[in-house]
């Protein structure tokens, strides 16, 4: 894949790209036209064909201090619901992390532009997991999960996403909002269930702690290996965790930790389960694991019915996206290949090489949405690998 990479980054940069067999725009709309293809399909598969021919371009990172992008390698990005918003994890040469937010809102065609905000230094703690928070209101609060030191404990930290955005001059800047003393977290995951109201949860070795940061009450579920993923599913009480072990189940919020019952549903994977994805409705859960299976489960028979193939992991904790408005699914592989997938379907619509040699430290970070940059956003995927952005858009 290395050795082909140059090629495929040449081919896409001089000519157009071509549609898996099957996807001919002309055809479909005359089929549609006929009334031999019906509406709902000819849909999905005209977003499948802009999926797969989707063009990359640069992004311009447009900052009031330029001098500070030179040096920062993007170590994560993760945008809010909206995709208006990106929360990055940079890497600094001084050593440890800088942590900020770029706004997407100037991210349309022609000109990709978006606009980093003055960043947050926290020198020497790790972030070894981190989610988007609604206590205010959507996406009103950024979580993290810092890893411990010698002489300081880890913590989970609920920090206002003003503090990365706005400036304040002559006033104090807001602070973080509270800080709970926690063993190291493998994972989070904040509630937006009306069981678990202003909950987030922190997926530890062989337990689970729901906290609340209102009252600061917290409820522990034992489990049996380290847990890796977690979500929590909006229309039903349950909350999703995936295991080391392989196993992914269900805890259902309207029980105790004390006695039986808490264990809701189980699953099973071959390998550690590194990312969960729930669709809307809560009926089924798309799942990956360190061996680079990444299945479509239905919840209510308990089975496997589509399997995404083409994934590369062998020990890389590694996030997957599901966009169900757009019927995809995304995934970036050791490999440091991006492929899309339907969802429905499993059919594999395309894969992306990145700009870059492969190697362990430029895995890219990618978001996919079906607004980029807020409500009058395009639809496409956003990658961020070493200090650039690029952006993979669709009319």
């Amino acid at each position: 894949m290395e050795n082909k990479r140059p090629r495929l980054l040449e081919e896409a940069d001089k000519q157009k790209k071509i549609a898996r067999v099957g996807l001919n725009a002309p055809s479909m709309l005359r089929k549609n036209q006929l009334g031999f293809l019906r509406f709902a399909n000819y849909c999905r598969l005209a977003r499948e064909l802009r999926v797969s021919c989707m063009q990359r371009k640069k992004v311009q990172i447009h900052s009031w201090d330029p001098s500070s992008l030179a040096s920062d390698r993007f170590n994560r990005i993760l945008a809010n619901t909206n995709t208006d918003q990106l929360f990055t994890v940079n890497q600094v040469e001084a050593g440890g992390s800088k942590y900020g937010i770029i706004t997407m809102r100037g991210l349309t065609t022609p000109e990709l532009r978006v606009y980093p905000h003055k960043s947050l230094y926290v020198p020497n703690r790790k972030v070894n997991s981190v989610c988007w928070a609604s206590l205010n209101h959507l996406d009103s609060h950024l979580l993290l999960c810092f890893v411990g030191l010698a002489d300081t404990p880890s913590c989970a930290v609920l920090l206002p996403a003003s503090l990365f955005i706005g400036s304040y001059p002559g006033i104090r800047r807001p602070g973080m909002l509270c800080s709970f003393q926690i063993p190291d977290a493998w994972s989070c995951a904040w509630s937006l269930n009306i069981h678990a109201y202003h909950c987030f949860s922190t997926g530890l070795s062989q337990q689970v702690l729901l906290t609340n940061v209102v009252t600061g009450h917290q409820q522990s579920f034992g489990t049996s290996s380290d847990v890796l993923a977690q979500q929590f599913a909006i229309m039903t009480p349950l909350l999703f965790n995936g295991c080391r072990s392989g196993e992914v189940f269900g805890i259902d919020l309207r029980c105790g930790n004390q006695g039986r019952g808490w264990k809701a549903i189980c699953l099973s994977h071959d390998s550690a389960v590194t990312s969960l994805q729930i669709l809307q409705e809560g009926q089924c859960l798309v799942a990956s694991d360190m061996t680079g299976t990444i299945k479509l489960w239905d919840l209510r028979a308990t089975k496997c019915v589509t399997q995404y193939e083409g994934h590369v992991n062998n020990s890389a904790y590694l996030p997957l996206h599901v966009n169900e408005e757009e019927g995809v699914v995304a995934a970036v592989g050791q490999d440091c290949y991006t492929r899309i997938w339907s969802l429905r379907h499993g059919h594999l619509l395309t894969t992306i090489p990145s700009p870059y040699s492969a190697s362990e430290d430029d895995i890219p970070s990618v978001a996919f949405s079906s607004r980029l940059g807020g409500f009058r956003g395009a639809p496409g995927l956003l990658m961020a690998v070493r200090e650039d952005l690029y952006c993979f858009s669709y009319g």
